[in-house]
């Protein structure tokens, strides 16, 4: 790792940690000596990057900091245009177009150099299952979460019998050939897990989501971790 890539790496790692990072362990994740780490931290704090360090401690990186826009390395170049790649073939139509999009200005903004590694990257997101298409619009549960919306669901369950039911949605879940739109139920007073294909129509609700997302969602994970199955729990 060069040493520009091992500087913006720091200030990542810093900046995940909400507490302080030991010296120790910020050499171990860059592979580096303690020694060379040190040089590290002090050209960064030379630049004025707003790391403080106490002995016995660690580092900590001030909150409101943040880099200059897209001065990403190679690796994080790829990751990101493989992630897009993988969206555009598998999200609704503005998630797709958004992907796209996000691929085509990273390759105007970034530097000359790296331009490459975005507009020939030799990463393909490829998959030799077919894809189960969409019932509906799944923007409209992206745009429900956002808001903090019920959604009512026109749906058909494995056994092909039709609901409507009237969820309180918590998250998509993109799998190799489907989607799954976590939600609390009302009808079912638990949370399930929609197959997207099997909406043949969704309404999104002016009432709102009582509590707060972080809520709901923590609620959700916490349902999940006491019941792992294949599928998430109440997968229908």
């Amino acid at each position: 790792m060069r040493r520009t890539e091992r500087l913006f790496r720091i200030i990542q790692v810093l900046r995940s940690h909400r507490r302080p990072v030991t010296g120790e362990a910020l050499a171990a994740e860059l592979e580096v000596s303690l020694r060379t780490l040190y040089r590290d931290m002090a050209e960064l704090i030379a630049q004025r990057v707003p790391i403080r360090g106490e002995a016995g401690i660690g580092y900590v990186i001030d909150s409101q900091f943040d880099m200059p826009p897209l001065m990403l390395t190679a690796d994080e170049l790829e990751a990101a245009v493989l992630g897009a790649t993988w969206v555009a073939a598998r999200g609704d139509g503005a998630l797709a177009r958004g992907a796209r999009d996000l691929v085509a200005k990273l390759s105007a903004a970034v530097p000359e150099p790296l331009r490459p590694v975005v507009l020939d990257s030799n990463l393909k997101a490829v998959t030799f299952a077919a894809i189960e298409p969409d019932g509906f619009d799944l923007g409209l549960v992206r745009q429900a979460i956002r808001l903090r919306r019920k959604l009512d669901l026109d749906y058909c369950d494995l056994s092909g019998a039709r609901t409507v039911r009237r969820v309180w949605p918590v998250a998509i879940a993109y799998t190799e050939q489907l989607k799954l739109i976590a939600a609390w139920c009302e009808l079912r007073g638990d949370f399930r897990h929609f197959r997207a294909d099997r909406v043949t129509g969704c309404t999104i609700s002016d009432e709102p989501i009582p509590g707060t997302a972080r809520q709901l969602r923590a609620r959700w994970e916490k349902s999940n971790r006491c019941a792992p199955r294949e599928l998430p729990r109440g997968a229908v």
